[in-house]
C-alpha cells in the first residue's frame, strides 16, 4: 500500500525491531529503501507524524519512506512460501495513525502512539525485579549455586510487600526435553520451594520449540538455512500435538511452583534468522510449515496464545519474540539483545540504546525488560552502577546477575538501593537527548535530570 506524503526535506524518522532491538536504534534521516517494522515516526523540528499498525496483526509489516510516498508492506508469507488460504478472507492488519500535539514532545508522542496502537496490554501487578543467573553462570549453573545466590541476595530485600524474582536461566534442563531437570538440579519442583524460603518468586527459562531427539521426523520443522547447531531439531508450530506439548511443559512449570517463565529462541526457531539478519526477507525462499494455511503472524499468534493461555498465574517474559505480537498477550518483553557480564561495550550498546528508544513501549505494550546487569569483576563498577541506576529509576523492570565474589561494601549498598527503588511504582524515564544520541545519556528520571557518562 503506498500513499503520497512528501517528506519534509529535515525530517527524522524512528521505526521499530521486528523482535529484540540490536544497538542499531536511533533517529535517523530517511533512506529509500530502509524497513521500518511495525511503525514509523517522522519529525520535522516542528511536528511528529506516526504510523503504524494494531498490535496482534496477521502479518508481518514494515513502512518505507520512498521520497514523496510511504508505503506499508503486509507480509503473507507461510514458512518461506506463500499462504494458501483456501478462500477464507484475512483480515492483514489493522493501520492507525497519529499526530502530535502543539509543542509535545516526540518521546510523548512515541508513547501516546504505542498506547494507541495496543488496545489492551497486559502488566504485571506490580513492579517486577530480581536476580538471574545467567550473566555470572552463562549456563554453567545447578541448585546449589541458584539457591546460594538466592539466599546471598536476599539480604538486599527491603520491600516485602513486593518480593523479588529469582530466576533460574538456561542450564537446568535436559538438553532436549524441556519437562526434566538434568542430574545439577534433580527436582525443580524443591528448587522452587527452596527459593520461596528465601522471600524471592521462582522463575524458570525455557526454550519452547526445541524437539527431543526421539521425535518422529513428521513432528519437526524443515531443516533451514541460518540456524547454527544441525543437531538441534526444532518442533513445527502447526501441529497441534507440538502445542500440546508445550502447553504441557508450561503447566508442570506451573505444578512446580514457579510464578514466573521467560521464554526465548522462538523468532529464530521459526524462522533460522536472528531479527537484525532479517533485512532482505524474514527466512530462507522455498520452505512450508505442516500447515499452509496459517501466515507466519498468525502461526506465531498461536503459539503465543498457548503459551499464556497453559500459564495461569504465572508471568510470562518473552525473549526473542516478536514484539508487536508480543503486546498484549505477556505481561513483559525483553525489548533488546544480551548486555554482558564479560564487555561493557556491548551492555553500553544492547542495553542503553535499547532502553532510549523503545522505554516508549513500556507499560503501553508491555513491561520492557532491557535486560541484566552483569555484575561482575569484568566489567568496571563506575559503568555498572550507572546501568543499574537508570534501569532500577526509569520505572523498567530490574534483573541483576551478581558475582558475590565481587561484591564489596559499595556494590551491596547499591544494590539494596536499587532493589528498594525498582520494588516502587516509578514513571517511566524519558531520555532527554535521544534525538541527536544513539545511546541516550541524558535521562529524566523521576522529575529530575540526570546525567549518565557511558563511554
Amino acid at each position: 500500500m503506498v500513499w503520497t506524503y512528501p517528506t519534509p526535506s529535515k525530517a527524522k524518522v524512528l521505526g521499530d525491531h521486528w523482535e529484540r532491538s540490536y544497538g542499531d536504534l536511533g533517529w535517523k534521516t530517511p533512506e529509500n529503501e530502509a524497513k521500518n517494522p511495525w511503525y514509523i515516526l517522522l519529525h520535522d523540528e516542528l511536528q511528529t507524524a506516526c504510523f503504524g499498525v494494531k498490535t496482534g496483526a496477521n502479518t508481518l509489516c514494515w513502512w518505507t519512506v520512498k521520497n514523496i510516498a510511504l508505503e506499508l508492506t503486509m507480509d503473507t508469507q507461510s514458512g518461506g512460501s506463500g499462504v494458501k488460504l483456501n478462500g477464507r478472507k484475512l483480515h492483514a492488519a489493522s493501520i492507525t495513525t497519529m499526530m502530535s500535539t502543539p509543542l509535545e514532545r516526540p518521546y510523548a508522542t512515541a508513547t501516546r502512539f504505542c498506547r494507541q496502537m495496543c488496545d489492551k496490554p497486559i502488566l504485571p501487578k506490580m513492579p517486577v525485579y530480581g536476580i538471574n543467573d545467567w550473566y555470572v553462570a552463562y549456563g554453567n549453573n545447578s541448585a546449589k549455586s541458584i539457591i546460594e545466590q538466592t539466599t546471598y541476595m536476599s539480604d538486599f530485600v527491603s520491600d516485602t510487600t513486593n518480593r523479588p524474582f529469582s530466576v533460574i536461566d538456561d542450564g537446568w534442563q535436559v538438553a532436549d526435553d524441556f519437562a526434566m531437570a538434568n542430574d545439577k538440579f534433580k527436582d525443580m519442583h524443591k528448587v522452587a520451594d527452596e527459593i520461596k524460603k528465601c522471600n524471592m518468586r521462582p522463575g524458570l527459562w525455557t526454550r519452547p520449540l526445541i524437539a527431543k531427539q526421539t521425535d518422529p521426523i513428521n513432528r519437526l520443522a524443515p531443516k533451514i538455512a541460518g540456524r547454527n547447531d544441525p543437531n538441534e531439531l526444532i518442533l513445527d508450530p502447526t501441529i497441534p500435538e507440538n502445542l500440546e506439548r508445550i502447553k504441557f511443559n508450561m503447566s508442570a512449570y506451573k505444578a512446580w511452583g514457579y510464578e514466573m517463565v521467560k521464554h526465548d529462541y522462538s523468532t529464530y526457531d521459526i524462522f533460522g534468522k536472528w531479527g537484525f539478519r532479517m533485512t532482505d526477507g524474514f527466512t530462507q525462499a522455498g520452505w512450508k510449515f505442516y500447515d499452509q494455511s496459517k501466515t507466519n503472524a498468525e502461526i506465531i499468534n498461536e503459539l503465543y496464545a498457548a503459551i499464556k493461555g497453559s500459564a495461569g498465574k504465572m508471568y510470562i517474559i518473552g525473549c526473542n519474540t516478536i514484539s508487536h505480537l508480543s503486546a498484549g498477550v505477556f505481561q513483559l518483553n525483553r525489548i533488546g539483545d544480551d548486555t554482558s557480564g564479560k564487555e561493557w561495550a556491548r551492555t553500553r550498546k544492547m542495553g542503553v540504546n535499547t532502553l532510549g528508544f523503545r522505554l516508549p513501549q513500556h507499560d503501553t505494550f508491555y513491561a520492557a525488560d532491557g535486560d541484566c546487569v552483569g555484575l561482575t569483576k569484568d566489567v568496571p563498577w563506575e559503568k555498572n552502577k550507572q546501568w543499574m541506576q537508570l534501569l532500577a529509576e526509569s520505572g523498567s523492570p530490574l534483573f541483576v546477575s551478581a558475582q558475590l565474589s565481587f561484591l564489596g561494601e559499595a556494590q551491596k549498598t547499591a544494590i539494596k538501593l536499587a532493589f528498594n527503588q525498582a520494588a516502587k511504582m516509578q514513571p517511566t524515564g524519558e531520555p532527554l537527548d535521544w534525538m541527536v544520541n544513539q545511546w541516550p545519556a541524558k535521562w529524566k528520571l523521576n522529575g529530575r535530570v540526570v546525567d549518565f557518562d557511558w563511554d
